[in-house]
């Protein structure tokens, strides 16, 4: 086995780090940078945890694609990924402080935004994380549109 090294694997059993302390998240929006439409400029973050959570595609608990040819389906799968996601880690949307968005074609832009604002509709309190949104020439499937992934505090 000369010229490799041995892999060590871990696997661990819920890992869940819990704390009795309310994250105390701050959004701000200078005037001098203008209103963002959904989204905000700074989040200030004083909190226990920060999550990671990995690029979410339209893939169903199947591992299918959902809307091959359908940005607002492949859309909201996401955006119901992300909140899969958030739960497991024991946080909601309101927890979310940072967004990085994947989308294969900018004139989809207008469908992103209608997916965003519902999944954002019913947080309380209002949640309008920093994002940035790019687009990109393909992601890792190709049936693929969008790919979002997180920060969250918790």
């Amino acid at each position: 086995m000369s010229g490799s090294s041995p892999r060590m694997t871990v696997e661990m059993e819920d890992v869940r780090m819990t704390s009795n302390k309310k994250p105390s998240i701050i959004r701000i929006n200078p005037p001098e940078l203008g209103a963002p439409p959904g989204y905000s400029q700074i989040v200030d973050i004083n909190a226990g945890r920060i999550i990671f959570i990995a690029g979410q595609t339209a893939l169903d608990r199947d591992g299918n694609v959902v809307g091959k040819y359908d940005f607002a389906a492949q859309a909201a799968q996401v955006f119901s990924n992300l909140g899969l996601a958030l739960q497991a880690a024991g946080c909601t949307p309101a927890n979310l402080v940072k967004l990085t968005v994947f989308l294969t074609d900018m004139g989809n832009l207008a469908r992103y935004r209608e997916a965003r604002n519902s999944f954002f509709a019913s947080v309380t309190p209002p949640a309008a994380p920093a994002v940035t949104l790019v687009e990109v020439s393909k992601l890792y499937g190709p049936d693929f549109k969008i790919e979002i992934e997180a920060i969250a505090a918790g």
